[in-house]
C-alpha cells in the first residue's frame, strides 16, 4: 500500500489536517462578517486580534526588552495597514477581501503543493516542513485567484492583478518565515495554543502581516494602477 491510498487521518503527510480545516472555517466566518460590514466591526476585530497576538508575543519572546520593540512594530504596522485599506467604502470592502482571498490561496496552495510533491526544502534552518513545491503551488494559485478579479472589474487587467498577486503572495510567504524564525529563536513551537491545528493567532496570521503592509504600499504608490476598482 502506498502512501497516497492511506486514508488522510493515518498519513503522516496529512496529520493535523481536520482541525486546522475546521479552524479555519470557523475563524472564516467572523473575518468575512467584519470585512463586509466595515468599521466599526472590522476595526474592533483588529483591535482584538493586535492585543491577542501582543499577548502571544510577550510570552513568546519573554519581555526582553529590544524584542518587545520589535514586537510592538510587526504587530501595528499590519494592523494600522488593514485599517486603512478596509476604510469606509465598498472600494475598501473589496481591497481587503482580494487580499485576504490571495493570502488564503498562497496558503492553500503551499500547503496542498508541499504534502504532495514534496522535494527540497525552503528554509530548512528556520522552517524545516517548507518546501519549494509548496512556495512555487502557494504563488502559483494565488497569482491565479488574483487575477481572477479582472473578469469580474471592468478595467482589470489580467497580468497586473497577477502580478501584484504574486507579489502578495511572496510577502505572505516570507511574513510566515519571518514569524518562524522568531519562534525558532525563542525555541517554541507554537505562540500560544488558542486556535487548534494552527497554535495561536501569530501563527494563523503571519503570512497577512507583511502582506497587508505590502498591498498598502502598492495602494499607496500606485493607486487605481494596482486595483481597477479603488
Amino acid at each position: 500500500m502506498n502512501a497516497a491510498s492511506v486514508p488522510a487521518q493515518h498519513n503522516p503527510r496529512w496529520g493535523g489536517l481536520g482541525p486546522r480545516v475546521i479552524s479555519a472555517l470557523a475563524l472564516a466566518v467572523p473575518v468575512i462578517a467584519a470585512v463586509y460590514f466595515g468599521p466599526p466591526w472590522f476595526t474592533a476585530l483588529i483591535i482584538l486580534a493586535a492585543a491577542i497576538m501582543g499577548w502571544e508575543w510577550v510570552r513568546m519572546c519573554r519581555a526582553q526588552p529590544l524584542w518587545m520593540i520589535i514586537g510592538a512594530i510587526y504587530i501595528a504596522l499590519p494592523c494600522g495597514a488593514l485599517i486603512w485599506l478596509r476604510g469606509t467604502d465598498d472600494a475598501g470592502m473589496l481591497t481587503v477581501a482580494w487580499l485576504f482571498a490571495v493570502v488564503w490561496s498562497a496558503d492553500i496552495g503551499a500547503f496542498m503543493a508541499g504534502r504532495t510533491l514534496g522535494g527540497p526544502k525552503l528554509a530548512p534552518r528556520i522552517s524545516p516542513k517548507k518546501t519549494w513545491s509548496g512556495f512555487i503551488g502557494g504563488v502559483t494559485l494565488a497569482a491565479a485567484v488574483a487575477s481572477g478579479a479582472a473578469l469580474i472589474w471592468e478595467g482589470g487587467d489580467v497580468i497586473t492583478l497577477a502580478l501584484w498577486g504574486l507579489i502578495i503572495a511572496v510577502a505572505s510567504q516570507i511574513g510566515d518565515l519571518i514569524e518562524s524564525a522568531a519562534k525558532r529563536h525563542f525555541n517554541v513551537k507554537d505562540s500560544s495554543n488558542l486556535i487548534p491545528g494552527h497554535g495561536g493567532v501569530l501563527d494563523r496570521v503571519d503570512a497577512l502581516v507583511l502582506a497587508a503592509v505590502a498591498l498598502a504600499a502598492l495602494k499607496l504608490t500606485l493607486g487605481r494602477a494596482a486595483l481597477p476598482w479603488l
